[in-house]
């Protein structure tokens, strides 16, 4: 049966010579694994440059729920992506946020207010002009508010201590080694206030930002089943070094 629906591109992998399958976390059918053709065939219309990673996407689908893997009729762009591919900052955090949603998003079931989010975070990227730095910070962080861990920001006290394990603020260490000291916690609750709109005037000095990046990706790890090493997380470091 052929569908309509939005999608953002997480990943895309060789299959075999002739085809490549593409991950697509989409609006109406959740994560789906697409089988492309790595050359145009017949009346099959898939421009190769929209499996670029977060690229937005609207397609015209095969999709039947006994299959595995379905097949794309027809793609094109919601919107062009034009400084994303081009800015050097832009590029690389795509990339690393592209992985992190690979390995954290694998549910086939549509979530409409987690594809908002996605969608209007890759518009405000390709819009941006100031803060670019600390997008992908805003991004990580309230991401994990759509996938059900968000932290009590409620419990902060100044001179607490984050408990990553519980997500909570505590005024004492907790007894296990996964929490934020109290300079980290400061800057992780000064991080959670942020957003889009406001994230071009908080600024990080360089280890600040290298450190809450380790531990937000340690975050990640300890709520999300066998979330692995982010290999992209390398690159990202080596740009704001």
């Amino acid at each position: 049966m052929l569908s309509k629906t939005r999608g953002i591109v997480l990943h895309a992998q060789p299959y075999n010579d002739n085809y490549s399958i593409v991950h697509v976390y989409t609006e109406f059918f959740g994560r789906v694994a697409y089988l492309v053709a790595r050359r145009r065939k017949g009346k099959t219309m898939v421009p190769h440059a929209l499996f670029l990673p977060l690229s937005v996407v609207e397609m015209e689908v095969e999709h039947l729920n006994t299959r595995d893997i379905q097949r794309i009729r027809e793609m094109k762009a919601c919107y062009p992506l034009t400084t994303i591919p081009t800015h050097p900052v832009k590029n690389i955090i795509v990339l690393f946020l592209a992985e992190i949603l690979y390995r954290a998003v694998h549910t086939k079931e549509p979530d409409a207010r987690l594809f908002e989010y996605l969608y209007e975070s890759i518009r405000w990227l390709e819009l941006s002009d100031e803060g670019v730095a600390n997008f992908h910070l805003v991004f990580l962080i309230h991401l994990v508010h759509y996938l059900g861990v968000y932290p009590n920001v409620e419990s902060y006290r100044p001179g607490g201590y984050f408990d990553m394990m519980n997500g909570i603020f505590t005024g004492v260490p907790p007894e296990h080694r996964h929490y934020l000291d109290e300079t980290e916690s400061i800057v992780f609750y000064r991080l959670l206030r942020m957003n889009y709109a406001n994230m071009a005037v908080y600024a990080f000095s360089r280890h600040e930002r290298s450190r809450i990046i380790c531990r937000i990706l340690e975050y990640y790890r300890l709520h999300l089943p066998d979330f692995p090493e982010i290999k992209s997380f390398a690159i990202l470091q080596s740009l704001f070094d």
